[in-house]
């Protein structure tokens, strides 16, 4: 699968952009602010129908626009076809995506499709943010490779809401519904029980894909350990919400459930955020991206996008070296690489043999050189 082409309407800071892109590697090459990092982000659109930056879609829209279009030809090799992805946001309206032309009923249905995997300076994120950085993370990354793993955590978060809800108005003057309580409780609990043994059961698969990556990157010098946190492991969650609904109906939010889960990374038995160094964080967080990679490549049957953002300017030389074997070794299918500087690009990049296209970047423009 790759993308043969991109447009950008009103998109971040672009007005109107179109590119034509090599099956193999693609250079953006640019000063910092000057928008390489928004083709990426458009290309993530197009995979996960959502920004990697922004929180919020309407901060997509260019400054004094009411709307952006992201669109995307792909090539599809099993079997050979064309398809045409569109994401497109109007201020005030909801986002539509659209394959072929046709809306999808619901954007779900579009996820893991066109995977992706980003590679960004800001991974390390996962390690030193909260916990829910890392279930975002993971449940992404499930949500690409089982849709029923998605449509299961859709349902959940939305009766978790209501759940919140509820406990919220009970402070109210129409008092505590008790009643629509337990009956939410009673939808709530197979579906955090379903959530937790996926999860579970995914780190299996994952961790010694992850775990041989790290070995690579740092010469098997640290033990690194990824493991899962849950209250609901071992435990009947029906049981535990009803043991912690005083306690919920104070605080007004659920306090115990999937949504509580974190994931918990260590090298040789201590917490990587307090004890790791800035170089052992980079090759964890690296290690992490390429599992993903090569778990989505080995279930979709097809090599993802992968994405990589100013990894010149902020990874070793080492690190630098290790994801160019990679790519040199054609571990990879397309690539997208962003940097500051054309002639460390193109010296960097002296042994890759695959098709390589190079674009100039400047001030919301793109050409290629």
């Amino acid at each position: 699968m790759t993308l043969d082409s991109l447009q950008l309407l009103f998109f971040k800071n672009y007005d109107d952009a179109a590119l034509h892109l090599s099956s193999g590697l693609n250079c953006f090459i640019g000063d910092n602010g000057s928008g390489k990092t928004n083709l990426l982000d458009a290309i993530h659109y197009l995979s996960l129908t959502k920004s990697a930056i922004s929180a919020s879609d309407a901060l997509c829209i260019k400054q004094g626009a009411d709307f952006f279009v992201v669109k995307g030809s792909f090539t599809n090799d099993s079997p050979v076809s064309q398809e045409v992805i569109q994401v497109s946001l109007r201020q005030g309206q909801k986002k539509t995506v659209t394959h072929d032309k046709q809306p999808y009923e619901r954007m779900a249905d579009h996820i893991g499709r066109y995977p992706a995997v980003l590679i960004s300076p800001y991974d390390t994120d996962l390690i030193r943010q909260g916990s829910e950085e890392r279930r975002k993370y993971f449940d992404s990354l499930m949500a690409q490779l089982d849709h029923e793993f998605l449509e299961t955590l859709i349902s959940y978060n939305a009766l978790l809401r209501q759940r919140n809800a509820v406990l919220k108005q009970g402070v109210g003057a129409h008092g505590f519904d008790r009643d629509y309580l337990l009956a939410l409780d009673e939808q709530l609990a197979p579906l955090g029980q379903q959530i937790t043994s996926q999860r579970a059961a995914f780190l299996a698969d994952y961790v010694p894909i992850f775990q041989q990556h790290y070995r690579q990157l740092a010469d098997g010098r640290e033990q690194v350990i990824l493991t899962y946190k849950s209250q609901l492991l071992g435990v009947d969650f029906a049981q535990l919400l009803r043991a912690n609904e005083r306690r919920d109906f104070v605080l007004q939010r659920s306090t115990t459930g999937s949504h509580r889960d974190d994931f918990v990374f260590l090298m040789d038995e201590m917490p990587v955020k307090s004890h790791a160094s800035q170089g052992q964080q980079k090759s964890f967080a690296i290690a992490l991206k390429l599992a993903q990679f090569e778990l989505l490549a080995a279930r979709q049957q097809h090599k993802p996008l992968l994405l990589l953002d100013d990894i010149f300017d902020r990874l070793d030389d080492k690190r630098i070296a290790r994801l160019l074997e990679l790519v040199a070794d054609e571990t990879f299918g397309q690539v997208f690489l962003t940097d500051t500087n054309l002639e460390r690009t193109d010296q960097a990049l002296s042994r890759v043999t695959i098709p390589i296209r190079r674009f100039r970047v400047s001030n919301g423009t793109v050409a290629a050189v």
